[in-house]
């Protein structure tokens, strides 16, 4: 669809489509070519499978290969320092500063490049479900498929809303540009570079489309917390027909987006959310699901998701067929699906909610240590907050081979640019205010570690939410959990007693003190940086040996 021609999906003023082009050029990309601007999901389908970047799934999802990158690629983002940055962002390993020569080079790279394509595929969307803090973003893609991405995930406008749209934001996105390392301060050829001065998010050099998504949720986590005292938070959402609120926070393979999406429960959303004084908020307009693995038993409401307009990433088919062969990690465990939020039949649309009244924390501990529930006090709630401990497992990135434990503060550190400990204030004193009851969950093993024991099942672990979320373990019997002094309860509607201690699940008791001495290990040393920048009560929830 060029510049100049109707679009078909709806009824946008005339007018309008002169917009894009001209506001472009007053930032500097200059583009003689064809302007797709807000094309429908059936139009970009088309253009990518027209041009040979993307095949059909016979369920009607479109499906792309993202290239050399099949997911972010952590050190290779960067964060502008100048003098709105330079003493408000945590620098360390995720937040890499880079100078401002260098963003200086690289838009001018991103703007030529941009600019010599025949065709690009611009699109106007929001982030943030309350419109009190939405924010206004123009995503300009070199591909279809990534611009579907973007209508995917981003909150779509009205017609109303296109006609007065003002970006607060821009993405570009080049996969095919690649950059000189010694010319532009990167690492290697790629690099996403946000600029808060500037507004802009640069992608050059990877096609990975979760790229886009991690760009803007990076930048609220930053904008929100500083200048509206908002919670912004790597988590998903439910709620009750009587609007009682849960959050589930947890890293990639923890169940965050399968125990959301209940369908018992109202999905406001599946991975990134804001608090503020009135409740909970959507971030996102859609899904971004992994799929290894996935069945229609296991996850209905995802699978069922998969159809026209979804956009599947790095899978293959079964030989002969266009079936998604779901259980084929060959090109990446990392295999996802982006839908529309609405594509799940119990999302709630504008995707807000009160205040949450249950919080799970969860992890996959494949260390077989941690019970499968525990209710956390205050202090332990911000103590596991700031930890964010996962563990993965072989398989799941190279050169793993077995367990090994990962920390990751606020269960997103990539995405957080400010320092964790403004975000565990925040939750602190929210889920104090609201009288919140915190549970730590684990998704992993029971029995022994990955290799010997057995991973928990989904059921158990449904059940064992469900009955937090009725009250029904508010009068049950608790016990102290040794070295991590968890309390754990003794009993859980539907989930046998004895997998509830986690060291009766052992064969070897004695085997399970020495691997809950070594995790205890793991997390008190994980914690030193922190230690100084919290108090007392936090510090003494750490576990004891």
């Amino acid at each position: 669809m060029q510049l100049n021609e109707p679009l078909t999906h709806m009824a946008i003023p005339s007018t309008l489509n002169l917009l894009p082009k001209h506001r472009l050029f007053q930032i500097g990309l200059k583009h003689s070519g064809n302007i797709h601007y807000q094309a429908s999901r059936e139009e970009l389908a088309g253009a990518a499978l027209r041009l040979d970047q993307a095949t059909l799934a016979d369920n009607g999802a479109l499906v792309i290969h993202t290239g050399k990158f099949t997911g972010r690629s952590p050190k290779d983002k960067f964060i502008v320092k100048d003098t709105l940055t330079a003493n408000t962002i945590h620098w360390n390993d995720f937040n890499i500063p880079i100078a401002e020569k260098y963003f200086d080079i690289i838009f001018d790279q991103v703007m030529a490049y941009l600019g010599e394509r025949k065709d690009l595929w611009i699109r106007d969307c929001f982030a943030c479900a309350d419109v009190q803090h939405r924010i206004g973003v123009r995503v300009v893609n070199e591909k279809p498929a990534n611009n579907l991405f973007a209508y995917n995930m981003f909150i779509r406008p009205s017609v109303d809303e296109l006609e007065n749209f003002n970006p607060d934001w821009h993405i570009f996105s080049a996969p095919g540009l690649k950059l000189d390392p010694e010319v532009c301060g990167t690492r290697s050829e790629n690099a996403a570079v946000i600029s808060f001065k500037h507004k802009m998010i640069l992608i050059a050099g990877t096609g990975y489309t979760g790229e886009m998504k991690k760009g803007i949720f990076t930048i609220l986590n930053y904008i929100l917390p500083i200048e509206k005292n908002i919670l912004s938070m790597h988590c998903s959402a439910n709620m009750d027909d009587a609007g009682n609120t849960a959050l589930f926070f947890g890293l990639s393979g923890t169940g965050k987006t399968t125990l959301s999406a209940d369908p018992s429960r109202k999905l406001i959303g599946d991975d990134e959310h804001g608090w503020t004084d009135q409740g909970i908020f959507n971030f996102e307009g859609g899904c971004y699901a992994k799929c290894i693995d996935l069945t229609e038993e296991k996850e209905p409401e995802i699978f069922k998701a998969i159809r026209p307009g979804a956009l599947v990433e790095n899978t293959v088919y079964l030989d002969g067929t266009q079936t998604i062969d779901f259980t084929n990690g060959s090109i990446t465990e990392n295999t996802r699906v982006s839908y529309p939020l609405h594509y799940i039949s119990n999302a709630i649309v504008p995707s807000v909610g009160g205040h949450p009244k249950h919080i799970f924390f969860l992890t996959c501990d494949a260390y077989g240590v941690l019970p499968p529930i525990s209710r956390l006090s205050a202090a332990q709630a911000m103590y596991q907050f700031i930890s964010g401990y996962t563990a993965k497992v072989a398989g799941t990135e190279t050169g793993v081979t077995e367990p090994k434990a990962t920390f990751s503060a606020c269960f997103g550190a990539p995405f957080m640019p400010l320092h964790p400990g403004k975000y565990a204030q925040l939750l602190g004193d929210k889920m104090k205010k609201h009288d919140v009851h915190v549970w730590l969950i684990n998704t992993g093993w029971t029995g022994g570690a990955y290799g010997v024991g057995n991973r928990m099942k989904l059921s158990y672990t449904r059940a064992m939410i469900t009955a937090a979320l009725e009250g029904k373990l508010n009068e049950v019997e608790y016990s102290p959990m040794p070295v991590f002094n968890l309390m754990v309860p003794q009993s859980c509607e539907g989930v046998p007693s004895a997998l509830l201690n986690p060291r009766n699940t052992w064969t070897n008791p004695a085997a399970y003190d020495t691997q809950a001495a070594m995790l205890a290990n793991l997390f008190n040393k994980n914690f030193e940086k922190y230690a100084s920048g919290v108090t007392d009560d936090i510090r003494a929830a750490a576990p004891k040996i």
